[in-house]
């Protein structure tokens, strides 16, 4: 209510709020599979495509494929409940692993997925919840957030240009990693080789992004597509061509 307004129905206000203690908690769901794409699609680029990208839409956002396209990527956006031998079959350049809700600790079949994507070489790239599966296959824990970070406005350092991007963020849980200047060390499984925090978070200190130094493999935790946000993050989607066509 505006400051000074009179509850003129305070028992509205009271249901309102018996229905939101009664949604389930956040910790612990598997969301995935119920935002997913039901069938395979492609966004295609204008010109001849220069790379095949396998996107799982894990509750993935429309501009990202737009975002890949425009640099001249054939993307195919496949159901988060697709394999590893169909991913194959499509013979990609690339792997991205999408944004979308639920709890990364509950999505061991992702997370083995995601495994196998690695072990076979493919260049990788995720965005939210795909930064936090990656920590997860890499030998990391997750985190849910006390509060969330949300909005169009969150600072996050680029650890190696030392600038500071203005980002978007819509997200509860986070990579359970260091974030000390001494954080580059070999996962814990040691079967990735090393990996640094790549970006974090101003106003917390919360990991906003991995970079393996062993394998072509990055993530970020924020949007780096946001269409009404700041574009500060653009260069992630070049820095995953690039990294297509080193591979």
């Amino acid at each position: 209510l505006p400051a000074g307004a009179e509850n003129k129905n305070p028992a509205a206000v009271e249901v309102l709020v018996d229905i939101v203690r009664a949604e389930p908690s956040m910790a612990g769901a598997n969301l995935a599979r119920e935002v997913t794409t039901s069938e395979t699609y492609t966004v295609e680029p204008e010109g001849e495509p220069l790379a095949t990208v396998v996107a799982v839409d894990l509750g993935i956002k429309a501009r990202t494929p737009s975002r890949l396209a425009q640099r001249g990527a054939r993307v195919i956006v496949v159901p988060q409940s697709v394999t590893f031998a169909q991913i194959e079959a499509l013979n990609p350049d690339g792997v991205f692993f999408s944004n979308g809700p639920g709890d990364p600790e509950a999505s061991e079949a992702e997370v083995e997925l995601l495994r196998q994507v690695l072990d076979a070489g493919y260049p990788f790239f995720g965005i939210c919840f795909g930064n936090q599966l990656l920590g997860r296959a890499l030998g990391y824990g997750t985190y849910k957030l006390e509060y969330g970070h949300r909005g169009v406005n969150q600072p996050v350092l680029d650890r190696a240009t030392g600038k500071v991007e203005i980002t978007a963020h819509n997200h509860g849980f986070a990579v359970d990693a260091p974030t000390t200047e001494a954080s580059l060390a070999p996962f814990n499984n040691g079967q990735y080789g090393k990996v640094e925090v790549s970006h974090i978070g101003l106003n917390d200190g919360v990991v906003e992004g991995l970079k393996c130094l062993d394998i072509p493999a990055f993530s970020v935790q924020y949007h780096p597509e946001a269409a009404a946000g700041p574009h500060d993050a653009d260069y992630l989607f070049d820095r995953f061509i690039k990294l297509m066509g080193a591979n």
